[in-house]
């Protein structure tokens, strides 16, 4: 009976300590290609096909690419897709990094302008990004919120730079609105038609540079 409880432990922990799998991370140039090539047919795919109804096969084909390579870098479609929810990530903080460099030449209408755009301007990706969270939420270490957080966090900085009398929690709320904001005006870009929908968004845009502009 010892021997057993023994063994069992033994394999628990094995099980417990076996590593998860992650994405190879190039380091040519031709490998850098390669991956983004991968990516993009991944982002297709599964734009078509959703997440469960895609295959390693299919993307592979897509690319061009043998399926081993796929295999090479993304050892399974959860890595990959995880890997395409951190690309978007990528986009979106680097653009509003760049917003964070200009801040202190920008007026209130200026900065709610730069804040309102990027996400419309990755609406695709944000569009594909949400539907791969929400298809795997269930699994161990897919975490929606780390996203929204990081991001709120970085317009909270931008804040902090474009009025430094602003307190912490404070700009810590404003950030939540105008993430807020910023992800109800993709809404109303992503609607296909609908009466007053130019002046809807024109009504949106003004309505967040008269918040900024009061600050």
């Amino acid at each position: 009976m010892t021997s057993q409880k023994s063994s069992s432990a033994t394999t628990g922990a094995a099980q417990q300590a076996a590593p998860v799998p992650t994405a190879k991370e190039p380091k040519r140039k031709r490998g850098i290609a390669r991956v983004a090539k991968l990516l993009d047919a991944g982002a297709a795919v599964f734009a078509e096909q959703g997440y469960k109804a895609a295959t390693m096969t299919e993307i592979a084909a897509r690319a061009g690419a043998p399926i081993g390579s796929l295999y090479q870098f993304f050892p399974n479609k959860d890595v990959l897709a995880d890997a395409l929810v951190a690309r978007y990530a990528e986009h979106v903080e680097a653009a509003l990094d760049r917003t964070r460099a200009q801040v202190a030449d920008l007026d209130g209408s200026q900065l709610a302008d730069r804040l309102l755009d990027v996400l419309v301007a990755h609406a695709a990706e944000r569009s594909l990004a949400l539907s791969l969270l929400d298809a795997r939420w269930e699994q161990p270490g897919v975490r929606p919120g780390v996203l929204r957080e990081s991001l709120r966090r970085r317009i909270a900085e931008i804040l902090t730079l474009w009025r430094p009398e602003l307190a912490e929690d404070q700009a810590q709320a404003m950030s939540v609105v105008l993430f807020q904001a910023m992800k109800s005006l993709v809404q109303l870009h992503e609607e296909k038609r609908y009466p007053g929908k130019a002046e809807a968004i024109a009504h949106w845009r003004g309505w967040v540079q008269r918040y900024l502009a009061e600050i």
